[in-house]
């Protein structure tokens, strides 16, 4: 071999040896990272292998609906088609929501909404982008996902409120979850997840609300599911049922459409309450999705304010509708007895201060019964005078007035049930004797709410025993209430059979103030008390000047009198109480008692057609 070839061979040889050592170091190098990867790190991999194949999604519970007394629905859940995003699922939002507004207009403010929750939450949850899509809209997208990574179309529920105005104060409304009402559960960061803001919505939230569940399913890289693994189904929310009757409600509701008014009707035995109205009211289906500011700015701006529950939030005197009260505490005290008479010429007078009864004339020579029918001012002057405030505050604290009853109605209000320590607690100032005169007949100090005046018709008319108001059936226990177990008030039966007496009369007396608005059918007689409070104080200029009193339809609407009115029946064998309030509707005579006896008489003829309501429901 010649010494080139030798040469030519070792330098093979080295350049062999190299390339083998250098292979074998990169196949040493590739076992050991395939090692590495396959023994070493396996969990690890197979964990996020694991994570892109696999989704945990929860699933929201269908919230319970809301029914009254028949099962009928006023607030309960219907389809929703929406569109939600992933932002775990798609490397670049943005990219992701500009690819989708093909299909769906999203605006400036709601991208940066997304964007901005998918910075706070928990990447793995869902942000919604658009709901209550039509199916079009809907399938369009559904068509399309391959393009539109971390996109999830979502089939899902909405809350829907059928009747409208009808049950508004008293259901209230939902609405989302705000920062400050998130509690690190997750259900609660869920979009278009909604919980009780207002009303019956708020207070039974967590019953209503039920519990979410969870779906675990497999997907490929477009994120598109392949298949189910496994599921655990939400639990849907418990119904709740109320012992509204909507038939009556809406009759209510549309006798007063046009008034500022509420209207609550009880049953006088089981303190069911059959209808809560307020008017005007508001459409909780628009708090939903979010109400606009211009909605919004009005519903704040009615002078007439439709978003506030008036039957129990709201806060009157309650005028002449007070003096049953103060009969009564008279009766009880005996400082008057039926046979008992006072002469009013118009004016009662302490010292130098003078109060005048609402007839110019007066009224003459009357008792007690008569004085009710015919409500005579002075003569509740003088009677509140003999008696006292205490005892006036005493027998009204019986009746429920100035009692909160918490009964899951929202914004209760109390009331006033004034006497010196509550005077001196709020002013620093003794009671005094002309204090007692207004409280006389239902104004100065004194003020109530309708529920209450509704309560204390009802224990009136049921024999003094001491009902409460209620609002839920719980379906689950015996609902039915025996009135031999209610307790009793202490009030004497022939005392509270003559202020009825005097409700009596005041519809049916030819001189009650109510007889003119009577119900002239024979099948019924109804017992009530009428009432008009001032809004404004007449000035003894006013009074004595050349026009006289401004009449009330001369007023401004919000200068005007208040009109309410109390009634029960049938006088025989007495059923329920209703108590109406007309803000600014002036006599209450005139303008409340043909809103009492007409929802009145609906109930009675109710009960003689619809016996059998609840079976054909």
């Amino acid at each position: 071999m010649k010494p080139s070839d030798k040469n030519k061979l070792k330098s093979y040889t080295r350049r062999a040896t190299l390339i083998s050592g250098g292979m074998l170091l990169l196949s040493s190098a590739l076992v050991g990272r395939m090692y590495y990867l396959q023994v070493t790190s396996r969990n690890q991999y197979e964990l996020l292998a694991e994570r892109n194949r696999i989704s945990m999604r929860l699933l929201a519970p269908t919230r319970g609906d809301v029914l009254d007394r028949y099962g009928r629905a006023i607030a309960t859940s219907t389809t929703d088609y929406r569109v939600n995003v992933i932002p775990e699922e798609t490397e670049e939002l943005e990219e992701t929501l500009e690819a989708l507004k093909q299909y769906i207009p999203i605006s400036e403010n709601n991208n940066k909404r997304i964007m901005k929750a998918a910075k706070k939450q928990r990447s793995f949850l869902p942000i919604s982008v658009a709901n209550n899509l039509d199916w079009e809209t809907f399938s369009n997208v559904n068509v399309n996902m391959p393009d539109l990574p971390g996109i999830q179309p979502d089939v899902g529920t909405s809350r829907f409120y059928p009747e409208k105005e009808l049950g508004a104060h008293l259901v209230g409304y939902v609405g989302s979850v705000s920062e400050e009402e998130l509690t690190g559960e997750p259900l609660l960061e869920l979009p278009e997840f909604k919980i009780g803001k207002n009303g019956i919505e708020k207070v039974l939230d967590e019953k209503l609300r039920g519990s979410a569940g969870n779906s675990k399913v497999e997907v490929n890289v477009l994120g598109r599911v392949i298949r189910e693994l496994s599921r655990q189904d939400s639990v849907p929310g418990e119904a709740a049922r109320l012992t509204i009757d909507l038939e009556i409600q809406k009759f209510a509701a549309t006798r007063t459409q046009h008034e500022s008014a509420a209207v609550t009707v009880m049953d006088i035995h089981t303190g069911e309450l059959l209808a809560v109205t307020s008017t005007p009211s508001f459409d909780p289906n628009d708090f939903n999705n979010g109400i606009s500011q211009v909605k919004w700015d009005k519903l704040r701006g009615d002078i007439r304010k439709p978003l506030i529950n008036k039957a129990v939030s709201g806060q009157y005197s309650p005028g002449s509708t007070f003096k049953m009260i103060v009969a009564l505490a008279g009766l009880e005290a005996g400082v008057i007895t039926v046979e008992d008479t006072k002469i009013c010429n118009s004016q009662f007078r302490i010292g130098k201060n003078i109060w005048h009864c609402w007839s110019k004339g007066g009224h003459g020579k009357l008792n007690v019964i008569q004085a009710l029918a015919q409500s005579c001012d002075v003569y509740f002057y003088d009677l509140a005078r003999k008696v006292g405030i205490e005892k006036i505050h005493e027998m009204s604290a019986r009746f429920g007035l100035g009692e909160r009853f918490n009964i899951g109605i929202m914004s209760e209000a109390r009331g006033i049930n004034p006497n010196d320590d509550w005077k001196f607690g709020r002013t620093g100032e003794h009671w005094y004797g002309g204090d007692t005169v207004n409280v006389g007949i239902g104004q100065g100090f004194v003020s109530t709410t309708p529920l209450q005046l509704a309560v204390m018709t009802a224990r009136l008319a049921n024999g003094g025993k001491a009902v409460v108001p209620k609002i839920f059936i719980d379906d689950d226990n015996d609902n039915d209430i025996d009135i031999e177990e209610v307790e009793g008030l202490g009030i004497s039966q022939e005392n509270l059979d003559i202020v009825l007496q005097g409700m009596i009369d005041v519809y049916n007396h030819p001189r009650g103030t109510a007889f003119r608005y009577r119900l002239r059918k024979d099948d019924y007689q109804f017992g009530g008390k009428s009432g008009t409070t001032q809004v404004t104080r007449i000035s003894t200029a006013e009074r004595n000047s050349e026009g006289g009193v401004i009449k009330n339809e001369e007023k401004d609407w919000i200068g005007r009198d208040h009109a309410l009115f109390v009634g029960y029946g049938p006088v025989e064998n007495p059923k329920y109480a209703v108590s109406v309030l007309v803000e600014h509707g002036g006599g209450g005579g005139s303008v409340a008692s043909p809103i009492a006896r007409d929802v009145l008489e609906f109930v009675l003829e109710r009960d003689k057609s619809n016996e059998n309501i609840g079976q054909s429901v």
